[in-house]
C-alpha cells in the first residue's frame, strides 16, 4: 500500500491490489495524524483479507474455492452475505443476474478456469447445472451457541462466482467500518466499484469520471464520456470494452445471458448504476448489461431505487441516456 497526505485539507489516500484488481481510497480522518492513517490502512487491509479468504475465486484457499472444488459445505458470514445478495438479484432480475452461472463463465473463458472451443452441446450440458434454486442454506444450531452455516448444492457440478457483486460488497464493508470509526468524508473504489460519502477535499460532492466504452480504452480515466456527482451512494459501471476477445472475427463479451448460455449481442456499450450501496449498484450494472439498451432503460424507469447512465451505439455514433436523478456535471463530446 502507498499513502499520501495533503497538509492543507488533511485527506489521505490508500492504494493497493486485492481480488485480482486494484483499489483506491481517499478519506479525511477524524484527526489528521500518522496513527489515524495507520489505523484506517490496517482496517482496510483486514477487511480485504477476510473477504479474499471467503469469496475470492482467485484465492485457491478461499471458502468459495473450497466449496466449488471440494464441496465443502460450511460457509462464513461474508460468504452468506454475498450469497443472499446474489440470490436477491437473481430473483429481481428474473434469473438474468446469476451467480450460479460460474460454469458458463468458465466455459467461455471469463471465469476461474481456462476457456475452450465452445459448442452448442457444451452450452446445453452446462445450463442444466445453473440456477440459484440448486443451492440451499441450512443453519445447524449448537448447544454452545457456535452455530454452523451450511450451503448445499443439488449437484457437484453446480458452482458459484461472486465476481459481479463481491467488489461492490467490499466497498460497502469498508464504508460501514469507516463510518463506525467516525470517518465521514471518503471515496472507496475497488476495481471500479465505488461508494462515496460526504465531500471531497474541495468541500464538494465527489466527482467520478465515466470511461468512454470504446475497445482498447484499458486505462481508467484516460478517455471519459461524462463526469457524475455522487454523494452517500454506490456507483458501478459495467461494460464490454475491456473484458472480451475476438473469435473468428466476432466479439465475445463477458456479459453472458444465463438463460441462453451465450454472450450477449446488442448495442448497449456500458451501464453506470447509482444506488444506496455499491452491492446493489454492482448487481444491477451486470443485470442491465445483459438486457441491452431498450430493456435496460425500461427497468431503470420503473425502479425507484436506482439511477443509471446508459451509453449505447446508434449507427456509427455513441449516445447517452440518463435517468433524472443521475447528475452529470460535465459531458464530453463523444
Amino acid at each position: 500500500m502507498l499513502s499520501a497526505c495533503s497538509q492543507k485539507v488533511r485527506y489521505y489516500t490508500i492504494n493497493g491490489t486485492a481480488q485480482g484488481t486494484t483499489f483506491h481510497i481517499v478519506f479525511k480522518p477524524v484527526i489528521a495524524t500518522d496513527s489515524s492513517f495507520v489505523a484506517a490502512r490496517d482496517t482496510v487491509q483486514a477487511i480485504l483479507d477476510r473477504i479474499d479468504s471467503s469469496v475470492s475465486g482467485y484465492n485457491t484457499a478461499s471458502c468459495l474455492t473450497s466449496f466449488n472444488e471440494q464441496g465443502t459445505e460450511i460457509i462464513d458470514k461474508i460468504f452468506l452475505d454475498n450469497f443472499v445478495a446474489a440470490k436477491r438479484m437473481y430473483e429481481e432480475s428474473g434469473g438474468l443476474f446469476d451467480a450460479s452461472a460460474a460454469p458458463l463463465f468458465d466455459l467461455w473463458g471469463f471465469g476461474f478456469r481456462a476457456g475452450m472451443e465452445v459448442t452448442s452441446q457444451m452450452v446445453d450440458s452446462v445450463r442444466q447445472f445453473i440456477g440459484m434454486e440448486h443451492f440451499t442454506v441450512q443453519v445447524l444450531q449448537a448447544a454452545n451457541g457456535q452455530d454452523s452455516i451450511l450451503l448445499r448444492r443439488s449437484d457437484e457440478r453446480c458452482r458459484l462466482n461472486f465476481n459481479a457483486i463481491a467488489q461492490g460488497y467490499t466497498a460497502d464493508c469498508i464504508a460501514d467500518k469507516f463510518t463506525a470509526m467516525g470517518i465521514e468524508n471518503f471515496l472507496i473504489e475497488i476495481g471500479g466499484e465505488i461508494f462515496a460519502k460526504g465531500v471531497n477535499a474541495r468541500g464538494l460532492p465527489w466527482a467520478v469520471g465515466i470511461d468512454c466504452p470504446v475497445d482498447g480504452n484499458n486505462t481508467p480515466g484516460a478517455v471519459i464520456s461524462a463526469i457524475v456527482n455522487i454523494q452517500d451512494k454506490g456507483l458501478v459501471t459495467s461494460g464490454d470494452y475491456r473484458k472480451f476477445y475476438l473469435k473468428d472475427g466476432k466479439k465475445i463479451s463477458h456479459s453472458i445471458n444465463p438463460k441462453t448460455g451465450y454472450p450477449v449481442q446488442h448495442n448497449l456499450l456500458s451501464v453506470t448504476v447509482m444506488a444506496d450501496n455499491a452491492t446493489i449498484a454492482d448487481g444491477y450494472a451486470t443485470y442491465l448489461m445483459v438486457l441491452g439498451y431498450e430493456e435496460a432503460r425500461k427497468v431503470v424507469e420503473k425502479n425507484e431505487n436506482i439511477e443509471a447512465l446508459l451509453i449505447f451505439s446508434e449507427g456509427d455514433s455513441m449516445k447517452i441516456w440518463k435517468s433524472e436523478g443521475m447528475n452529470i456535471v460535465e459531458n464530453s463530446d463523444i
